[in-house]
């Protein structure tokens, strides 16, 4: 009980810094430097420039900048629209077609992008007017890209897959590989709650009219190929063994890089506003694992990990309990904590019990990125919603909120799923190896 006390005591300290506004990189550093000075030998504060050095030195991290390039390329053109429109068009009269189609265009996007703030912004920019021009009601165009744009980092490639990969040592391709059918389900899964809010109130979702209906498709798919494509290539090469995860980033950042130059949007204003981007995304990435690495390294000193490791798996109650229990810890704390933050300061935690417990390593990575995705639609401090309330001019905090809410569930049952039948996520990696 003791290492619990521990835990809940820097829990709050870090809540509290992060609620003065302090970026989490600096908020997870400074929490583990006040942990030395209070409770370890001044050397141990030498483990920075250790962790520091040892980081910007992992080939494995060279993936980042390239998979970050990736979706600031393809963001930067009008892919995100013609995904949009091929899937209304596709979609035809559906009930809540153009909210379902908004759901696997940001899945689409997701493939070749990585970042859920990034897909609910790219998507959300011309899904959201559209849907409002349509009738559709604010909460449910608004609430719909929200939750569709945390596909972004379930569907491969994925920015916290990676930087969970780092953290536990866990392989990034089996990840990546992992991630591939449990975000096709959420997919389904949040398209089946618009048609049960359509079916429950027709009036928030008109039907599309026959004109939209009657379009031609194929001519549709001519920006949806090249990006499928591409996700394929990636995803193929390290499925195939051809290519490493570093390798498939090159790829896929040259593809991307190709495809925008193919529909002329590489201008010289674009592609600088493109590297720029990949490398303040990338200097946050580094700096969150240096914060995130040295708390945990803090904490380990402290027995915190292994305490609550012992604890858990000492507990008389059955695994699937303590997994339950864990996981409606990650949503309450995902309410007030960033999302990359409660990857880096509670997997370090929890993962010498979930492993000890006989659970696969690449199994809890899939659920914690879940645990994230609901964490970026949560409020007070999810990511998305704040994400579509600036990039959506005249969108209202509440509308947003009243939106996603229901979308939790969603996710959710996703977890429950996962937890019931694991193999969901583990049979394509098993039957890769």
């Amino acid at each position: 009980m003791e290492a619990l006390g521990e835990l809940s005591i820097f829990l709050v300290a870090l809540l509290v810094l992060l609620a003065t506004g302090a970026p989490v990189a600096v908020a997870t550093g400074l929490i583990g430097v006040i942990g030395v000075y209070m409770f370890l030998p001044p050397a141990a504060i030498s483990q920075v420039a250790n962790i520091t050095f040892t980081q910007s030195s992992n080939f494995v991290l060279v993936v980042v900048p390239l998979f970050v390039l990736m979706g600031e390329a393809l963001a930067a053109t009008g892919i995100g629209r013609d995904l949009f429109t091929a899937m209304q068009i596709w979609l035809g009269r559906l009930p809540g077609a153009l909210a379902i189609g908004t759901v696997f265009a940001c899945a689409c996007f997701g493939a070749v992008c990585g970042s859920s703030p990034v897909t609910a912004a790219t998507i959300g920019s011309m899904a959201v007017p559209e849907m409002i021009r349509k009738g559709y009601a604010k909460t449910l165009a608004l609430g719909v890209t929200a939750a569709g744009g945390t596909l972004g980092i379930l569907i491969p490639p994925s920015i916290p897959m990676i930087l969970y990969g780092v953290i536990t040592e866990t392989s990034i391709g089996d990840l990546f590989i992992a991630g591939i059918v449990p975000g096709i389900i959420m997919a389904v899964l949040l398209s089946i709650t618009v048609l049960f809010q359509v079916w429950r109130d027709p009036s928030i979702a008109p039907r599309a009219t026959a004109e939209l209906a009657a379009r031609e498709r194929y001519t549709s798919l001519k920006s949806v190929i090249p990006v499928m494509a591409l996700g394929l290539m990636v995803i193929g090469s390290i499925y195939t063994g051809v290519a490493t995860p570093t390798e498939a980033g090159a790829v896929g950042a040259l593809g991307s890089l190709a495809v925008a130059a193919f529909l002329g949007s590489l201008k010289p204003p674009v592609i600088a506003r493109i590297f720029a981007g990949t490398v303040r995304t990338t200097a946050m990435f580094v700096l969150l694992i240096v914060g995130g690495l040295f708390s945990a390294f803090v904490l380990a000193r402290l027995g915190i990990p292994q305490g609550t490791a012992k604890l858990l798996v000492e507990m008389n109650i059955p695994p699937w309990a303590i997994l339950v229990m864990i996981n409606l810890l990650l949503m309450v704390l995902g309410m007030f904590m960033d999302p990359m933050s409660l990857l880096v300061i509670i997997v370090p935690v929890f993962f010498p019990a979930v492993t000890a417990l006989g659970y696969d390593p690449v199994w809890f990575g899939v659920v914690i990125t879940i645990n994230i995705e609901i964490a970026a639609i949560s409020p007070p401090v999810g990511f998305n919603l704040f994400v579509l309330k600036t990039v959506i001019p005249g969108a209202e905090m509440k509308d947003i909120v009243m939106g996603s809410l229901i979308f939790i569930i969603p996710l959710a049952l996703g977890i429950i799923g996962l937890i019931a039948f694991p193999d969901i996520a583990l049979w394509l990696p098993r039957m890769m190896r």
